[in-house]
């Protein structure tokens, strides 16, 4: 299976935080399951980190770098076919990051892990919750 990570679920992961439902802790430390992050994923993070909202000692740039070796993940880098894809989708989220992640899962043809609803609800947007 292979599965992109929304923010969240990679930051619950990696806290070990029980939001995390049981199915997608399963899925993520299944060593047959190939994990992918976005980049959008680890802007996001040093956004929160930046307004506060997150703290990640010793400071955010060690904490993501450690979290990237610590959770092996290929990247899904970013593309102009994504971009456009992130507009066209018939999504209810107006969020441009979430936007890209989703895109992202379906220009690679991946499940995206995810609880958020708006992103469940999109169409042609495959997801593990």
């Amino acid at each position: 299976m292979k599965v992109l990570l929304d923010t969240h679920i990679w930051l619950w992961y990696l806290f070990d935080d029980p939001q995390l439902s049981q199915n997608l802790k399963s899925t993520i430390s299944d060593s047959d399951t190939e994990l992918w992050l976005s980049p959008i994923t680890v802007w996001e993070v040093m956004l929160l980190a930046e307004k506060g909202k997150l703290s990640l000692p010793p400071d955010p740039i060690t904490w993501i770098n450690q979290a990237l070796r610590e959770l092996e993940s290929q990247q899904a880098v970013l593309n102009h076919e994504i971009a456009l894809l992130s507009r066209q989708l018939a999504c209810p989220h107006q969020d441009p990051a979430d936007r890209f992640i989703a895109a992202t899962a379906i220009h690679y043809d991946l499940q995206l892990a995810t609880m958020d609803h708006n992103l469940i609800k999109t169409p042609s947007l495959q997801t593990i919750n």
